[in-house]
């Protein structure tokens, strides 16, 4: 796709802290401006179970376990309904997970196909759940990050004899699915304290309530319900991380508490051959490996084929089995990469050859020959070339119908947008159009006859949305880069690395610490065929380090110049010795 377009700006965090929320002392200088910057206090600092969110304030949680209870008491069937990314595969196996460890009869599960039936549970869905050839009817649907929306998927499936219990994280409709259970710290009206929770996140909640109302009623072990809860973090922790959703206090503990049961050996076959295959040891797992590593894997399936598969390796007792899922998830993501380069060339073209009037407006895209599974990763590559919302659609299954995936930037809700866009069409045209998500992510299916007039409203609605926001003053077509200062040469050192390690996990809402200074170069080379490693000092003296910039062609310079870095402080560890290395984020000539 080429350079980005939009302009960058770097700005760094205020590290002034909020009255009350003094750090110790004891606190590296550079860790405790980390996490001022970050708005953590000393209470904060502590990431265990036991300073979670109770389970019971989570509204909806306890009529859940109440409904959950009663179909175990009466034998009822249960079928898990699911999503086809990560979030929707690892609260598909924890739902599954516990049934099975809390004794119900066949419970079974049944992933949506993004191609055919589309998200969530939707009337085909709820038709398919009533026939399936494998076991018998259920009586109870369960939806796990998905349901809150499907009004007539629940419709159906009461008109079919099956009750509904939805779990979901995503924001409501103007309308709610009627007569059914709901648990969603998003409802209107909640005052849940982590909002932030993904569909795994709820998922946890409702069976950790589950296990706790059996064991009230007899009907399991206390402690067998709290271990079998408990040996689903790993999937909490890759869930969160992957969905994308802010590390607030509550996430924080629940992805932490995840990676230290997958540092443990304490995970299941599955991620472990997810860890083996795509070459990371899970003894040293990270944030950024469920992220970049694990998750990319997963979601393959749901964007080329089928999730199944993926929850299948999830579900894997056997390590063997679980090996073999996991090296077709690896051969699936191997074919996603391909497309993906070749998708984004294209959309680079599109952007390139469009009317001068249409320069700098929020992009939306179609191609005839893009692959409707990807179209969400090239949304957020437009993104991230313009600084402007994107939406990118390709040919649906259905005759005559586009299907396209859109993301945002700070400051536009991207589902109200879409919501702005789809109002201003002609109401036949609007009764039309079908779409979901929340702030930053959103999908839509729109008859191709449409899509011309809905494109035209999408600029004017992101072009208002944009004038109206006011985000830290960043203004539409910026790309703001946030660091956190600059480190002293005497910072360069493994303690420091090691501390700012952990105090993760990092991630969304709660970034890896990015510093800025300037080095003289003193070596670089290619590796990897298109990987820079590099070898720099801090200009103002101190010890030459090792630094990678990934996807980086060679600087130019010659050695000895200078160049300032905007990097993070890694370590890195190599048949058994370990050293800092500077992860190297963005390059300036000075």
């Amino acid at each position: 796709m080429g350079p980005s377009t939009a302009r960058l700006e770097i700005r760094q965090r205020d590290a002034s802290q909020a009255p009350g929320a003094a750090l110790p002392d004891n606190l590296h200088p550079v860790v405790r401006r980390v996490l001022a910057a970050r708005g953590v206090a000393s209470q904060q600092l502590e990431l265990g179970l036991a300073r979670l969110l109770p389970v019971g304030q989570l509204p909806g949680v306890q009529a859940a376990a109440d409904r959950l209870a009663e179909a175990r008491t009466r034998g009822e069937r249960v079928l898990v309904i699911g999503d086809f990314d990560t979030d929707g595969a690892t609260a598909t196996t924890l739902a599954l997970h516990c049934l099975r460890a809390f004794g119900y009869d066949d419970p079974g599960f049944l992933v949506p196909d993004r191609f055919h039936l589309g998200y969530g549970l939707s009337p085909g869905i709820a038709e398919l759940a009533a026939r399936q050839a494998v076991g018998r009817k259920p009586q109870l649907l369960l939806t796990v990050d998905n349901g809150i929306t499907s009004v007539e998927g629940v419709r159906r499936a009461r008109e079919l004899d099956m009750d509904v219990l939805i779990t979901d994280h995503h924001l409501a409709a103007e309308e709610l699915p009627r007569d059914v259970v709901i648990v969603n710290p998003n409802l209107p009206g909640s005052q849940f304290g982590s909002p932030a929770l993904c569909g795994v996140g709820v998922a946890f909640y409702v069976f950790a309530a589950t296990g706790r109302r059996l064991a009230e009623l007899g009907v399991i072990d206390a402690m067998l319900a709290r271990e079998a809860v408990t040996a689903c973090l790993d999937l909490v922790a890759l869930g969160t991380v992957a969905d994308l959703v802010p590390l607030d206090y509550n996430n924080r503990i629940l992805v932490a508490e995840g990676l230290r049961r997958i540092r443990a050996g304490r995970t299941r076959p599955g991620i472990e051959a997810l860890f083996r295959v795509a070459g990371r040891d899970p003894a040293r797992a990270q944030a950024a490996d469920l992220g970049f590593a694990i998750a990319p894997r997963l979601n393959a399936a749901g964007r080329l084929t089928d999730m199944t598969l993926g929850v299948n390796c999830l579900l894997a007792t056997d390590a063997g089995r679980a090996g073999v899922q996991a090296n077709e998830l690896d051969v699936l993501n191997a074919e996603r990469r391909s497309l993906q380069t070749r998708m984004q060339d294209e959309a680079g073209e599109l952007l390139a050859g469009l009317p001068e009037a249409d320069a700098g407006t929020a992009p939306c895209l179609f191609d005839e020959r893009w692959h409707q599974g990807v179209v969400g990763l090239v949304a957020s590559r437009l993104r991230e070339h313009t600084g402007l919302p994107a939406i990118a659609m390709a040919r649906a299954e259905e005759a005559g119908w586009l299907r396209g995936s859109a993301r945002s930037v700070p400051g536009v809700h991207v589902r109200d947008a879409i919501a702005t866009a789809v109002a201003t069409l002609p109401a036949a045209a609007a009764a039309r159009v079908r779409f979901g998500g929340h702030a930053m992510a959103a999908g839509l299916s729109i008859p191709e006859k449409d899509a011309a007039a809905f494109r035209k409203a999408w600029v004017e609605a992101v072009a208002s949305a944009l004038g109206a926001a006011t985000v830290d003053g960043i203004e539409a077509g910026v790309n703001v880069v946030w660091i956190d200062g600059s480190l002293a040469p005497a910072d360069f050192g493994l303690e420091l690395a090691a501390t700012l390690h952990d105090h993760g996990p990092w991630g969304q809402g709660f970034p890896e610490p990015l510093f800025d200074n300037r080095f003289m170069i003193r070596d670089q080379r290619v590796v990897g065929s298109r990987h820079l490693k590099l070898k720099v000092q801090p200009e103002s003296g101190g010890p030459v380090l090792d630094g990678i910039a990934f996807n980086r062609e060679p600087l130019g310079r010659t050695p000895g110049h200078p160049v300032r870095l905007l990097y993070r402080l890694d370590i890195n560890d190599y048949r058994g010795s370990r050293s800092v290395q500077l992860v190297v984020e963005h390059v300036e000539s000075v």
